[in-house]
């Protein structure tokens, strides 16, 4: 299953408009894009997405007013985490690499790029695409499924997913990490750093294709950087504008942001 031609909408964020040009450009040609939008600022940006809902978002890290990330702090605390569109970091500074991965975005773009360098950027979005579509496309297997009718013998056929652990490869070793034994998971990028006993392995995939096959009765999200696992918080401390800081049992220390408090009170049955 994948991408139909002319199937997705695409979101070219930049204050100038050279770039944007240069951008829509190369995107108008691709027969899987449906639609190339434009914004010109931070705000427009994120109102942009709230509305139009892009699956695809180009933005530029350095804009007056509210710059990059903070158009993705934005939209995440108005409709979550989850809803956010792939982004693609757009940026004359390389420095701004990090901070762009520390957004678990998808790639990022270090003006002036080559047709070659964004062509790899875009394959690499459609891989993306691809594998979200297929995910959807499962659960809606799933959710099917589980309606059907009780007494039938298909009910008892439904496909679990979930891990019970990870297979790291790190040093030349290859190690076997029980999900059990991780307090938190952390974003990096492509990657996630899982924090185990006090120690950190890094292990590549990005966090929200992992949160899909976690176990909801034992992690929760608690940040759109970050998953703990239940059993290991130790307490809560309160922090600023709502916020918590969750202390976890091997010293580990990760935020509640005031978008997930929500969930986890939920999970909890009780308010913080």
């Amino acid at each position: 299953m994948t991408i139909e031609p002319g199937g997705i909408r695409v979101l070219v964020v930049d204050d100038e408009a050279p770039a944007r040009q240069r951008l829509t450009d190369l995107l108008r040609p691709t027969p899987w894009i449906a639609a190339v939008l434009e914004a010109s600022d931070g705000r427009m940006a994120a109102a942009m997405i709230l509305d139009q809902r892009p699956d695809l978002v180009f933005l530029d890290v350095q804009m007056p007013e509210l710059d990059g990330l903070g158009v993705i702090e934005e939209v995440i605390e108005t409709i979550g985490a989850d809803p956010m569109p792939l982004t693609v970091f757009v940026t004359a500074y390389d420095q701004h690499a990090i901070r762009a991965f520390e957004s678990n975005a998808l790639d990022y773009l270090l003006k002036p790029f080559s047709d070659e360098r964004f062509e790899a950027t875009l394959a690499r979005a459609r891989s993306r695409l691809d594998e979200r579509q297929l995910r959807e496309f499962g659960h809606i297997v799933l959710q099917l499924i589980a309606t059907r009718p009780a007494g039938d013998p298909r009910v008892d056929q439904r496909l679990d997913q979930r891990l019970d652990r990870l297979v790291v490869k790190s040093a030349g070793a290859t190690q076997l990490v029980r999900l059990a034994d991780i307090d938190w998971i952390e974003a990096a990028g492509v990657y996630v750093n899982l924090h185990v006993a006090g120690a950190e392995l890094l292990y590549r995939a990005a966090l929200a294709e992992l949160a899909d096959r976690l176990d909801p009765a034992r992690f929760i999200r608690v940040h759109r950087s970050a998953i703990v696992n239940l059993d290991s918080i130790v307490r809560l401390e309160p922090a600023s504008h709502g916020e918590f800081e969750v202390v976890l049992k091997h010293g580990g220390r990760t935020r509640v942001s005031r978008t997930y408090r929500a969930a986890l009170e939920r999970r909890l049955g009780q308010s913080l």
